[in-house]
């Protein structure tokens, strides 16, 4: 044992100040801004009537007006992070203004060649992504209150009012709840790296803790969301162009490429906090869920990536807690493995409600104040049109569990 301690002790340690993750905020961009320099006027002030203008059907003949803005006036990360929040807004309501049936195939140069800039500056792909829609899109009331709902906001919106609102913001407070987590999975890392089993005790129930929490959390989407809405009118917004029925050859970003260009929508796969919880406790998936999962983080920030990949990289925590012959620490792993069990299996029925049900009812009659629901898209969720939500939480727990549970055989009698 002794030489292995030798080359744990090599291993830096983890840290979320290299990866730049906040120890307050965890993956949520800390205060994001809310307004760009005066040369970018013209993108602010079609991106702060954005549901108006989607509405009256006016966004288009608007975006088609915009001057082409260079991105060299961009000076921080926190503007270039802002930029691309503000042109995937402005590129969805383009696209999807007249809904799917007809939808814009062809991006115009003067929002596809800065979009496209600042997307390849940030690393992150030419559309609106978990980092856009949830990570930098919230701002405070009151900086001296609590991060909850009542004191939050978001900065751009599409139509779906309240809804989109609620969703938007109990995925911030999902995304907030989960720093617990994300530090005591560091602490965790390092208690393997330089051993102490106290100490990755200590972060095992901290973790398993914080999964519950967020279960919790996500539970508000009941509140304030409401599934019809969600479904007929926000879901569009939400959806890309990559084996997607309404745009089966993709989105051709004119003065970039003359081929389109094939790009999923948003998904929750996008966020890097289950990415991270699954490398850390040894998660299995199936091959095509876990492909599919590995091709959502290109649509992460590369440096949340860069973390999970870091994770990985790392002792497994697995076998180091079988070859400790600890059963507490055992009996630890299995509470957290079991709760993010449940927070899948949570998600499922979050999911069947505002997908899967909502179908079945806009089938059956339709609300008299929601637009008729996106048909391509009946039934499948927004990220790579169909295989998001479902691939992600799809696999049900209790019946495969084996997949990332330890076997019978590999439990250690304390």
């Amino acid at each position: 044992m002794e030489p292995q301690s030798q080359n744990l002790k090599t291993i830096p340690l983890l840290s979320l100040g290299r990866f730049h993750i906040s120890e307050e905020y965890g993956f949520l961009l800390p205060n994001p801004l809310k307004e760009l320099p005066d040369h970018y006027r013209p993108w602010m002030e079609i991106a702060n009537k954005l549901p108006h203008l989607i509405e009256s059907h006016q966004l288009q003949a608007q975006v088609d007006k915009m001057p082409l803005l260079t991105c060299q006036f961009l000076q921080s990360y926190r503007e270039q992070r802002l930029a691309h929040l503000v042109l995937s807004f402005i590129t969805m309501g383009y696209v999807w203004q007249k809904g799917e049936t007809q939808p814009k195939e062809v991006l115009p140069r003067n929002l596809a060649l800065p979009f496209v800039e600042v997307s390849r500056n940030l690393g992150i792909p030419p559309i609106l992504v978990h980092a856009d829609l949830v990570l930098t899109n919230w701002t405070t009331r009151d900086p001296e209150r609590p991060l909850e709902i009542r004191n939050l906001d978001v900065i751009f919106s599409f139509p779906g009012e309240e809804s989109l609102r609620g969703f938007i913001l109990v995925t911030v407070l999902v995304e907030k709840a989960a720093v617990p987590g994300i530090k005591a999975l560091v602490q965790a890392v390092n208690a393997i790296l330089q051993p102490s089993q106290n100490s990755l005790l200590q972060a095992l129930q901290r973790l398993r803790l914080c999964i519950q929490d967020i279960t919790r959390t996500l539970g508000q989407m009941h509140d304030y969301v409401d599934p019809d809405i969600f479904y007929a009118v926000i879901r569009i917004f939400l959806s890309g162009w990559k084996d997607n029925p309404a745009m089966p050859v993709g989105l051709i970003y004119e003065g970039v490429s003359p081929e389109p260009l094939k790009y999923s929508g948003g998904s929750a796969a996008q966020s890097t906090v289950l990415h991270a919880f699954d490398e850390f406790l040894g998660i299995c998936h199936s091959k095509e869920s876990a492909d599919f999962l590995h091709r959502m983080r290109e649509y992460m920030p590369p440096s949340h990536k860069a973390f999970i990949e870091e994770i990985h990289s790392t002792p497994s925590l697995r076998d180091h807690i079988l070859s400790s012959g600890n059963g507490q620490l055992l009996t630890a792993y299995n509470q957290c493995v079991e709760a993010l069990a449940e927070l899948r299996s949570y998600h499922i029925t979050v999911v069947t409600k505002y997908l899967i049900t909502a179908a079945t009812k806009a089938k059956g009659r339709r609300p008299n104040y929601v637009p008729g629901p996106p048909l391509a898209l009946e039934e499948r969720g927004t990220g790579d049109a169909g295989k998001g939500y479902r691939q992600y939480t799809g696999w049900k727990p209790l019946e495969r569990r084996m997949e990332y549970c330890p076997q019978k055989s590999d439990y250690i009698d304390s």
